[in-house]
């Protein structure tokens, strides 16, 4: 057997951050970053797994057996990478059993080609790999082991921007070509600490009290964004979806925490409170994002893939 490379791309959730969950349209962009899963022949019934950072750091090296897989076996909790993996590999042997059955063993590795701590997305792009290397059916294992919504595997699979909604349950995605004038006005901040989406998750359930009549306006919000021609448009419509969430989520949004001052719109990414925000505004924000503190500034031309 050589060696097989499969690749796919980051995210980033522009509107529709939790009630997508609910069935509300969402909009999402493929980031130029994403990772690399490599896959090579093994022995002995062990899968040898190494994942490597963007800086060419190892940040998980450990041995799985064939065995770990097939039975689910949990490890003590200073090894969570490692039963996260078994868990997704276990769902995967679930439905598709022969990369187990039928070969003496594997070396693997991952190549993140971004710093794992941004939140692009390396466990979507992870289950995306298996699901091309196995080919089996990416949203499936991703129900089956993390959860989630599933946009982030729509943004894996595809090189332009989706509006990715589930009805009944089931993904639709519809890829939209998204290239708005105004990109140059467009820059995403790292705010230097990442987010848990699965706690993210849990605490908008808990607080999701009457979401029905909020899905319309998400949804209305949803089609101008992706529509917009006008920067001003565009701009107003993701400062509604921010006070919306903000109603919903009964949290202040980051503009009023963290950038009152600023000459823009800041809308959160994904889970609040972590990972990037994406600004706009018309003069260049670098150095008022460097005063406060945030050195990771991307250019929207930089980060999405187009």
């Amino acid at each position: 057997m050589s060696k097989k490379t499969f690749y796919s791309n980051g995210k980033l959730l522009i509107t529709g951050e939790y009630v997508v969950l609910d069935g509300a349209k969402a909009f999402a962009l493929p980031t130029k970053y994403g990772q690399n899963l490599i896959v090579g022949e093994g022995e002995e019934q062990l899968i040898h797994w190494t994942s490597y950072d963007s800086d060419g750091s190892i940040w998980f090296e450990d041995t799985i057996p064939f065995t770990s897989i097939i039975r689910k076996e949990r490890f003590d909790d200073t090894t969570s990478i490692k039963n996260t993996l078994i868990e997704i590999l276990h769902e995967a042997y679930l439905m598709h059993s022969d990369f187990i059955t039928t070969t003496k063993g594997y070396t693997i590795k991952t190549e993140l080609t971004f710093p794992k701590i941004w939140g692009l997305g390396t466990s979507s792009t992870l289950i995306n790999n298996i699901a091309q290397w196995l080919q089996i059916d990416a949203f499936e294992l991703l129900k089956r082991s993390f959860g989630g919504s599933g946009y982030d595997i729509a943004c894996a699979q595809n090189s332009s921007g989706v509006i990715y909604q589930l009805v009944n349950d089931k993904p639709v995605v519809e890829t939209v070509n998204f290239k708005p004038g105004f990109a140059d006005k467009i820059f995403f901040i790292y705010l230097n600490k990442k987010q848990n989406s699965r706690n993210a998750i849990t605490s908008y359930y808990s607080k999701h009290s009457n979401i029905s009549k909020s899905i319309p306006i998400i949804n209305a919000i949803t089609k101008t964004v992706v529509e917009a021609t006008e920067p001003k448009e565009f701009a107003l419509a993701l400062q509604h979806h921010e006070i919306e969430l903000s109603n919903i989520l009964e949290l202040t949004t980051i503009k009023e925490t963290l950038f009152s001052d600023f000459d823009g719109v800041i809308k959160s990414l994904g889970a609040w409170g972590g990972d990037f925000v994406m600004s706009i505004s018309k003069e260049n924000p670098t150095e008022y994002f460097r005063q406060k503190g945030f050195g990771t500034i991307i250019p929207y031309s930089e980060m999405i893939l187009e």
